[in-house]
């Protein structure tokens, strides 16, 4: 082994990765971060949004500073069946109010900024540089090779996305299961900020948040989500992979974002608008039934390398555990240098420590959610079972019925029996 090693050496210049690289560089250690984008940010396509107040308190002004779009004064959903469509609209006081508890994000900006206070903290950053593989000896990981050199490190952190290969070459997961895994579609649609304001009732600091769920996913497991940013709209759809691949399915992951952007609930939010950014990545929904060990013997594995996301069906979340998985990772090589220990039983402390913070409690609190809602009734029986609910209640075409004969028209026994009593066991788990 060579004598000149890093501390650590950090795969993947995203969110866990610069949270990584920040901490370790801010306690005076040699970190190499390297990232095969051209810059830190480039390869991140998350659908963008951040929840900051869990992060108050950790790496100094660094939020109070960084280029955060809108913070999200309004939440809503809508349901939506082939020709109706239910918009749940919510705000309060708490929401509107400026700083926000979470904001949309642009991630180029983001990550970008992130990467130059890494750098003035004293780490070093290796922009397109793609890792080949680890370097293992004798069950350790020691170091890492890329385009044809090899670099040594006392621990090697794992932060490059869903799709790395890293924690199964070093024997922390098996390959990834469809099952468990889901395509995110993405575009980013330039708008006048005005226009933004207008269309969502906001203002100039304040942004909208939307999940939709239903047909827009052809009634299988998914959803779509549209958030504003400053000067644009992110705006895609999360398909479940085996769901989308079953029979009957045919429509590609494009012609279903073309599909989306033509639905009358989102064409009068996104006209006039001019698409400036195109991106796709795989989604892990398993939760914390699905998450990657997350240490061995000089390795550690953070952010979505690790599965940290969260889809509690109203809430969607995974930056702010990306960030403070990375942040718990450099914690732990930090006191596995105290002691000159870079075994898994040292290294093992991460674990602890993320169980001890909101990341892991809330996988744990979560973990039934994806599997509770892997229902087709979830995306196919119920926007329309609500849908046509509101249309006989909203319907007027001469003799008007009350309220209490229309709610029984659609809730009968059957309807009560055989499907929604069926269906309460799996919402409890939510």
């Amino acid at each position: 082994m060579e004598d000149n090693q890093f501390d650590a050496i950090i795969i993947g210049g995203g969110l866990a990765g610069l949270a990584a690289a920040w901490t370790l560089a801010d306690r005076g250690k040699e970190v190499l971060l390297l990232e095969k984008g051209d810059y830190c940010g480039a390869k991140n396509v998350t659908g963008g949004r951040l929840y900051v107040e869990p992060l108050k308190g950790f790496f100094d002004d660094l939020w109070d500073k960084a280029p955060l779009e809108r913070s999200i004064a309004r939440e809503e959903i809508c349901l939506v069946a082939p020709t109706k469509s239910l918009t749940v609209s919510y705000t309060d006081d708490s929401l509107s109010s400026i700083p926000g508890q979470s904001y949309s994000v642009c991630r180029a900006k983001l990550d970008r900024f992130f990467a130059k206070q890494v750098e003035r903290k004293g780490a070093v950053i290796a922009t397109k540089t793609r890792v080949d593989s680890l370097v293992i000896e004798n069950g350790a990981v020691i170091g890492i090779t890329a385009g044809g050199d090899t670099l040594y490190a006392k621990t090697v952190i794992c932060c490059d996305g869903v799709l790395s290969l890293f924690p199964q070459q070093a024997g922390l997961r098996g390959p990834l299961k469809p099952k468990h895994s889901a395509i995110g579609v993405k575009e980013i649609i330039e708008l006048d900020p005005q226009l933004i304001n207008e269309r969502f009732g906001v203002s100039d600091e304040q942004g909208a948040a939307r999940l939709f769920m239903g047909d827009i996913t052809c009634g299988r497991f998914g959803g779509g989500f549209l958030y504003t940013n400053k000067e644009s709209i992110s705006l895609g759809l999360v398909l479940g992979i085996e769901a989308f691949s079953q029979e009957g399915i045919e429509i590609s992951v494009p012609e279903a974002l073309d599909r989306f952007k033509e639905r009358p609930e989102v064409l009068p939010l996104i006209a006039g608008g001019e698409p400036v950014e195109y991106s796709a990545h795989v989604v892990l929904e398993g939760s914390y039934n699905q998450l990657s060990k997350l240490y061995g013997n000089g390795i550690l594995v953070a952010g979505d390398a690790a599965g940290f996301s969260l889809n509690a069906g109203i809430t969607v979340r995974g930056m702010e555990y990306a960030v403070m998985s990375g942040y718990f990772a450099a914690l732990a090589v930090e006191k596995a240098l105290e002691k000159n220990d870079f075994g898994a039983e040292s290294l093992s402390v991460y674990e602890t420590l993320l169980a001890d913070s909101f990341v892991l409690k809330d996988s744990k609190e979560h973990q039934n959610v994806a599997a509770s809602l892997d229902h087709d009734r979830f995306f196919s029986f119920y926007p329309s079972f609500v849908c046509d609910l509101m249309h006989d209640l909203y319907k007027v075409n001469g003799p008007k019925k009350r309220i209490y004969p229309t709610l029984r028209k659609h809730l009968t026994a059957g309807v009560m029996k055989d499907i929604l009593f069926k269906d309460f066991g799996k919402v409890k788990k939510l």
